[in-house]
């Protein structure tokens, strides 16, 4: 038996839970509430393979870890392990024919989804493979994963406590005004907590590659096939935004989507007299 196989036994079982969950309560969202789980155990695999001696993947392993307690919390508190589905695969199965959806959702939700998460996890299998000497390299990466660490946890509190403000507005009897965030970090990205989500996990990429000695590795599949998720689930996200606040398309003109930047002025358009 091997760490690879161990985690490949790991992520078969996910998704055979998530798919039947998802047939027995018409509920899609169990690979969200298994998203900051998964990925721990699996890199915790290959630490723990290593006799937990190796410095680099205990590093790896700990950071790994912040990263899903994080995530969890902030899940948590939106609700997300109250039975509450992603309003996204609610809009999205309206789009859809019952039978395409129950497609969509064996092959996306389930087997995709898992496979990235897998995927994004395999760095420390390379690091694994070659057990080199934590160094200089590896102590900058762990802090600049800290640092996008920071930069989610701050954009996603930003945005718990807009919403809080929002919902109450609502329960007064008042109309919310923005109707969504762009103070903070909102202000240079129109989703930092995207952002800092990805960068993440292409750091923790390069910590496999510096035990390797080169960038050249498939493991950069798994940032690659994060990012590519992550920019379509952000088109959909905005395009529900704008057909519910007309001004969101103003906020697109102005602000970055992802990678945070001074904000562009608003050309504006002379007037006729």
């Amino acid at each position: 038996m091997t760490a690879l196989s161990v985690v490949i036994a790991i992520a078969i079982g996910v998704c055979v839970f998530a798919w039947v969950a998802s047939l027995l309560t018409d509920d899609h969202s169990w690979v969200d509430r298994l998203w900051s789980i998964v990925p721990v155990a699996y890199v915790w695999v290959f630490a723990i393979f290593a006799g937990l001696q190796d410095i680099r993947l205990d590093v790896m392993a700990v950071l790994v870890t912040l990263w899903g307690a994080r995530l969890t919390f902030n899940f948590a508190r939106k609700g997300g392990y109250s039975g509450v589905e992603d309003y996204r695969w609610a809009v999205l199965r309206g789009q859809m024919k019952p039978w395409q959806f129950q497609v969509f959702n064996l092959l996306f939700i389930v087997l995709v989804q898992n496979a990235i998460l897998v995927l994004i996890a395999l760095p420390a299998m390379t690091a694994y493979e070659h057990r080199t000497p934590f160094g200089a390299w590896d102590a900058g990466l762990a802090i600049v994963f800290l640092g996008m660490l920071v930069g989610e946890t701050i954009a996603d509190e930003q945005q718990w406590r807009f919403q809080s403000w929002k919902k109450a507005e609502r329960a007064a009897g008042r109309e919310p005004e923005p109707r969504f965030l762009r103070d903070g970090l909102f202000a240079v990205s129109r989703h930092p907590n995207f952002f800092f989500e990805q960068a993440q996990w292409w750091v923790f990429f390069f910590f496999g590659a510096v035990a390797a000695g080169s960038a050249l590795q498939l493991t950069v599949l798994g940032p690659l096939l994060l990012t590519g998720l992550f920019i379509g689930s952000t088109n959909f996200t905005e395009g529900i935004s704008r057909s519910r606040y007309p001004e969101y398309a103003d906020y697109q003109r102005t602000t970055s989507m992802l990678v945070p930047w001074w904000p562009r002025r608003t050309r504006q358009v002379p007037r006729v007299s």
